[in-house]
């Protein structure tokens, strides 16, 4: 009886280490991705915040849904059953879980409590029977998770479609005779493009994919400088607001994220449309940088190195009748 009971209490110990140690992981997590953006999903993409952009040679997997965003969903013109890709609150939290996600939110919180105020996982049970039901009871709670997340991916993040150099950017190879495709655009700077999906296409010409590049290297070198006011000129005020945020937290943790060495290696036309008098871009980026934070003041290296690093992102530009491209969202892929 006395193993058992150490037993139960080094499991209850391993648990509250666990809890402890998750929130450091987090940070240590967001100190190794402290460029623009945190490596988060944050801003918007017009009527399609919450549909996926579509897969392309540079990044062929899914991006992921946004984190940070102003547009509600239910707004005109929003995919509904996406909407809830974006929703807050912890995964069980999530719209469309139901019964599954009570059930496994309820093993979990009712097994942690039990355990930690020392009746185990299946309080009812005694000696081994305990130490079985609580094996038995986290595989369970495991199993479901990895099936509702899978369900989850599956109902919003739709198969993307393979993106065909010299074709409409998501259209499959033409088969048999058909119109001749759009002229696929490619810039001297790794940029390669294709035609929006909708009909009429909006024009993606080689002097916006030009517009594109010189803004993720400027918006890398503002945010390098904290520099809110040049971020204010080249993003729209949504993102803008997102970086004072997040360079604000930089000043109170005394970090300061240095960003260098930005270069472009792959880039490609995700898609391109137009709502009212606001055109959009979709675009996939694979870049390299140096991405080092470092204490303010003493320029002690806390996080990053000086070897250079790779990344691939989807970022969205939006620009209005008389104002150049503006960055409009960044999001990860899987």
């Amino acid at each position: 009886m006395n193993f058992l009971h150490r037993t139960r209490g080094a499991v209850a110990a391993l648990a509250v280490t666990l809890s402890l140690a998750m929130p450091l992981a987090l940070a240590l997590s967001s100190a190794a991705e402290a460029r623009i953006g945190g490596g988060g999903n944050s801003g918007s993409r017009g009527s399609r915040t919450f549909s996926a952009p579509k897969a392309t040679p540079t990044a062929p997997g899914a991006a992921q849904p946004f984190n940070r965003t102003m547009t509600q969903p239910g707004s005109p013109g929003m995919n509904a059953p996406a909407a809830g890709a974006a929703a807050k609150g912890g995964f069980f939290n999530r719209p469309g879980m139901g019964m599954l996600g009570g059930l496994a939110a309820g093993f979990l919180g009712a097994g942690l409590l039990g355990m930690l105020f020392g009746g185990g996982f299946m309080s009812g049970l005694g000696g081994f029977a305990s130490i079985i039901g609580l094996i038995l009871q986290v595989v369970l709670v495991v199993v479901v998770a990895r099936l509702a997340w899978s369900w989850w991916q599956r109902r919003n993040n739709p198969q993307p479609q393979p993106a065909y150099a010299n074709t409409s950017a998501g259209a499959g190879p033409t088969v048999g005779p058909g119109p001749e495709p759009a002229p696929a655009y490619r810039s001297g700077f790794g940029f390669g493009g294709g035609s929006a999906p909708n009909q009429p296409p909006l024009e993606i010409k080689p002097e916006d994919y030009e517009a594109f590049e010189r803004l993720l290297t400027d918006i890398q070198a503002a945010w390098s400088n904290e520099d809110q006011e040049r971020l204010n000129q080249l993003a729209t005020p949504e993102m803008a607001s997102y970086f004072a945020k997040d360079l604000a937290e930089n000043k109170a943790s005394n970090d300061i994220n240095k960003v260098s060495d930005v270069k472009l290696l792959q880039g490609d036309l995700a898609e391109a449309w137009r709502e009212g008098d606001t055109d959009y871009a979709t675009v996939a980026m694979r870049f390299s940088l140096v991405d080092k934070t470092l204490e303010r003041g003493t320029n002690r290296l806390v996080a990053g190195s000086e070897t250079p690093i790779e990344a691939t992102e989807v970022w969205t530009f939006a620009r209005r009748p008389g104002v150049d491209w503006e960055l409009s969202a960044i999001q990860q892929t899987t």
